[in-house]
Order: structure tokens, then C-alpha cells, then sequence
């Protein structure tokens, strides 16, 4: 079924036997990888911000995660040639997550092919995240790291039920890619665990097979709505933030002189209102907080009516 999907949504052939491993989800499946992947002081290219089960997974596996920064400045890409060379020369994987958790940003299939480039040169086992990769806006549709010739062959792609068809918590999840360390992760997997229930196996696999599956669209369609209700309720009460084009979140600042952590509280406790703070994914999220369009729009724009209340002041958006 996995393989099914990603010869319809991606023209990409894959082997199911040999080049496809289901997951107890994405996370489960980051840690058991770089346990099967990394020895002791290994380094791996770690985005920063980031969903933590990069980093945290590579310290699990005794390896050293490198901090990649991911910056405003540059629409939230890694900078590929600012990299040490002496860190590119010691690493031996790096991970990408596009559509990005936390800051939302996308990249095109030219980035994609960039970035293998680099592992290729480098001799990086490159990894990539597409759990927000059927969440996109505004016409964008969000391409995959097996879409690049030979990637195949020599990285791993991450994906996940949980946000394409409203599955998380049911914890299933998969990987796609290159057979040796494919082979290897599933030897340390065989010690660790027995894959998901066999019901949620079934209700995986009737979502990923099914023809023609327009809620995935709607479902999409839904997100939309709430982030357009977020971002004009946000500009309503001037704070500034670019309209994100995939994933379930909004990247946005917090006001000056504040931490994010200190705003994040101040919105619970005067607004009722929950954002993430941006410290929480990394030293490079400090200065902005996260959130995430999982409320119906009048909620959303209720939100931002409180907020407005507490009457701050954002630094304008540089022209």
C-alpha cells in the first residue's frame, strides 16, 4: 500500500520488500534509525529549530548532533555551503523536514536535488521528514526526496499517517529508501518492538489505497481556512507574519524584549490563549512561538481577539 501510494502521488516505483519499512510512527522510527545508524561521536546535521526527535535521537544513539540553523534570512533553509567542512567531513547523516515543523517554510524539488548533491559529495546518509507533506496551501504541492534520481538507492524518506489522514496517536508511520540501511534498522526494530496492531495496519492501508481520495484535499482545504481566519486575525491586530503554504502551523514572532517562553506564558495567563514556544525546537526558535490550526475557525478568531486585548507591539516587517 505504501508503495502504491507513492507510484500514484509521486511517480515514484518503489519495492515494497525491499525499499519500504513500516513504522510505529515517525518518531519511533527517527530514534530505532539512528540507533542502527550512528557509533559512538558520530555527528549528525540537525536542523535548528526542529522537531526535537532529531537531536534528542542522535544523543540516544550516543552520537553528537550539529546544529544547522534555520533562519528568517533565508526563508528557513539550511545554508548548505556555510556548513564547517570540517563537520560535513565527520558527519555521517543529516536530516530535512519540508513542510517544516516549526516554521512552516516548503522548498521546491530543486532544493531536494541540491541537497542530495551535498550528501553525495559529503557521504551523508540524507533523511527526510514528509509528515506535512499532503498539508499545503495555495496551489503548493509538496515534492519528495524519492522524486530525485538516485535517492532511492541512498536515502531515507520519512512519512507518516498521522497528519495526512487525522491518524496520530494510532502511531503508524513509514520509511522509504535505500535497502542497506533499511535492511540494518530493521534488524535493531526485530529487538525492539512488533510493529503497530494489525487493525490499525488495515485502517492504514485502506487510507493509503484509496482511489480516488479527495479528503485528503478537503481535509487540506479545512487547515487553510483556519490559517486564513489565523493570519487576518493576526494582521487585524498587527502582528507580522508571511502566510505559510504547508503544514499545520504558523511561525511567528514574539514581541521585542520579550523571551519566547515569557510570551508563551503571558498568553495562557491573560489570553487563554496556548502557543508553543519557540526556545522548545531549538536555540535558533528563541524570539518566536509556534501555533498550530487545530481549532474551527471561530475559535481561531476568538484567539486573536484576546490577543489583540493585550494591546502589544510587534517590530514591523522590514520592507
Amino acid at each position: 500500500a505504501i508503495a502504491q501510494y507513492y507510484e500514484r502521488r509521486f511517480d515514484v516505483t518503489l519495492d515494497p520488500d525491499r525499499e519500504v519499512l513500516p513504522l510505529i510512527g515517525c518518531k519511533e522510527g527517527i530514534v530505532h534509525l539512528l540507533i542502527a545508524l550512528i557509533s559512538d561521536g558520530e555527528r549528525v546535521l540537525c536542523p535548528n529549530p526542529a522537531y526535537p526527535a532529531y537531536a534528542m535521537g542522535t544523543r540516544l544513539a550516543d552520537g553528537v548532533p550539529v546544529d544547522v540553523p534555520l533562519l528568517a534570512a533565508n526563508a528557513y533553509l539550511p545554508d548548505l555551503d556555510a556548513i564547517d567542512p570540517a563537520t560535513r567531513r565527520d558527519a555521517k547523516a543529516m536530516f530535512l523536514n519540508y513542510p517544516n515543523n516549526p516554521t512552516a517554510a516548503v522548498v521546491s524539488l530543486g532544493f531536494l536535488e541540491r541537497a542530495f548533491e551535498f550528501a553525495i559529495t559529503h557521504d551523508l546518509v540524507l533523511c527526510t521528514d514528509l509528515a506535512y507533506g499532503e498539508v499545503t496551501f495555495d496551489g503548493y504541492t509538496a515534492p519528495s526526496l524519492m522524486q530525485v534520481p538516485g535517492a532511492k538507492e541512498r536515502a531515507l524518506e520519512f512519512n507518516s499517517c498521522s497528519k495526512t489522514f487525522n491518524m496520530a496517536g494510532w502511531r503508524i508511520g513509514y520509511a522509504v529508501g535505500a535497502p542497506e540501511v533499511l535492511d540494518a534498522w530493521a534488524l535493531v526494530k526485530q529487538q525492539l518492538d512488533y510493529q503497530s496492531w494489525h487493525a490499525i495496519q488495515e485502517a492504514a492501508i485502506e487510507a493509503l489505497t484509496a482511489v480516488p481520495n479527495t479528503w485528503v484535499r478537503e481535509n487540506a482545504g479545512k487547515y487553510q481556512r483556519r490559517r486564513d481566519a489565523l493570519i487576518a486575525g493576526m494582521h487585524e491586530i498587527g502582528w507580522p507574519v508571511e502566510p505559510p503554504k504547508g503544514s499545520m502551523y504558523v511561525w511567528a514572532p514574539s514581541p521585542p524584549g520579550q523571551q519566547s517562553e515569557e510570551f508563551a506564558d503571558a498568553l495562557l495567563d491573560r489570553a487563554g490563549v496556548v502557543v508553543v514556544p519557540g526556545i522548545g525546537f531549538g536555540d535558533y526558535g528563541e524570539g518566536y512561538v509556534r501555533l498550530a490550526l487545530v481549532q474551527p475557525e471561530d475559535r481561531v478568531r476568538d484567539a486573536m481577539a484576546r490577543v489583540g486585548e493585550l494591546q502589544l507591539e510587534w517590530e514591523p516587517v522590514a520592507a
